[in-house]
């Protein structure tokens, strides 16, 4: 199966921060990672990151689009308001992100803090504007589009980060060529054109482990954590 940040803010909405990492699964790290992006619609007058945190402060509860609590997008627009202190509303959506950015293109809503794999195709065509990555390198895929970093809010990063995870249990032995199996995949150069071509970047070879990705999910539980309990997220 595959998992998101949300698979880490899902243990910590329900009260089970780390135990399910620890417990339950022998973790393969398979971690194409998916920055988030800033967008908003194309109406919209500010021109730059700086200039729509602005336009947020001027213009207190506009909208955002999101897919409801415990969502990549509610937690990373949670991740944003306090980082900027800006104040605006979450419009939850069902149905995935899809119908949001259809609202976004049409103006029926301000923003949206997004995955790029799902906001690049609309930003390419030019139909949304794009503000800033919330990463802390440029995407291959969209090298006009600035980091977080650049646009003048450091340190806000926020990846849309996937693994693979088995059952607690399995031999070592098949943790070992399932892990082989998923290196060699990702470093197929048909496969990495792929994951480019929608804003997908893969992390480096010494971190496709998985020790790193056990690591790595408990560092994004410590991180989101704070926040999930501040805003009393719970799963649905």
């Amino acid at each position: 199966m595959t998992e998101r940040l949300a698979h880490a803010l899902g243990q910590d909405a329900t009260d089970r921060i780390g135990r399910a990492t620890r417990t339950k699964r022998n973790d393969q790290r398979d971690r194409p990672n998916d920055p988030l992006m800033i967008v908003a619609r194309k109406s919209m007058p500010a021109n730059d990151l700086k200039e729509f945190i602005a336009w947020l402060k001027a213009n207190p509860d506009q909208a955002q689009g999101t897919t409801g609590a415990g969502g990549i997008s509610t937690v990373g627009g949670l991740f944003f308001r306090n980082a900027t202190g800006t104040r605006f509303r979450f419009v939850p959506y069902r149905g995935g992100l899809g119908p949001a950015m259809q609202d976004l293109i049409a103006g029926q809503i301000d923003f949206m803090i997004d995955t790029a794999a799902n906001s690049l195709p609309q930003v390419r065509a030019g139909t949304i504007k794009a503000y800033a990555l919330t990463a802390n390198t440029r995407l291959a895929a969209a090298p006009d589009i600035p980091t977080v970093d650049e646009a003048g809010l450091p340190g806000l990063h926020a990846l849309n980060w996937q693994a693979v995870f088995l059952p607690k249990g399995t031999p070592k032995d098949i943790v070992t060529r399932f892990n082989s199996a998923i290196v060699t995949a990702l470093a197929n150069a048909t496969v990495r054109r792929r994951l480019a071509d929608i804003g997908q970047e893969i992390f480096p070879r010494e971190q496709q482990t998985p020790h790193a990705l056990a690591a790595y999910q408990n560092d994004e539980i410590e991180k989101w954590w704070p926040i999930v309990k501040e805003a009393n997220i719970k799963t649905e």
